[in-house]
């Protein structure tokens, strides 16, 4: 009996070590861009940290992907901002701010607003789970009218 309380605490410390490892693994990590006009008057907002549980899972809910207009002055038509799994990424349930979900699989998540503001945020927090941590991408789409934004608006990943 001694023996099995033992191996049951050795391993249990061996998964929480993992976990910590996997936590790790989330470090900070910088988005590449496709080259935009310079005209275009969004920012992109991704993470630049999180972290991992020992499934492979997104903790504290998942991924916050979003755009954001910087103009002081204008607002712009029948957005939608699109994220795909490139590599390594499966999506779970999706919460959108600043618009809606209108699009949702495993694979792809977009949201859509009807107008956005000066200086509002359109985006999306996901439940994120991540096939490999070492190796994952996912890529951005912007549509909308009144800007001269590029359409792929890049990669981020790791």
């Amino acid at each position: 009996m001694n023996r099995m309380r033992t191996t049951a605490t050795v391993l249990a410390t061996a998964g929480l070590l993992t976990a910590a490892q996997l936590g790790l693994a989330g470090g900070a990590f910088a988005a590449t861009q496709a080259p935009q006009s310079s005209g275009c008057p969004l920012n992109l907002v991704y993470p630049s940290s999180f972290y991992v549980d020992s499934h492979g899972w997104v903790t504290n809910g998942g991924l916050y992907f979003g755009i954001k207009n910087k103009s002081t002055t204008k607002s712009f038509k029948k957005v939608s901002f699109t994220v795909t799994d490139v590599q390594n990424i499966r999506f779970g349930s999706a919460r959108a701010t600043g618009g809606k979900v209108t699009h949702k699989t495993s694979k792809t998540v977009t949201v859509y607003t009807g107008s956005l503001n000066k200086k509002a945020s359109l985006g999306v927090k996901v439940q994120t789970h991540l096939l490999n941590t070492h190796s994952y991408k996912v890529k951005f789409t912007l549509h909308g009218s009144g800007w001269t934004c590029a359409v792929n608006q890049g990669t981020w990943g790791n």
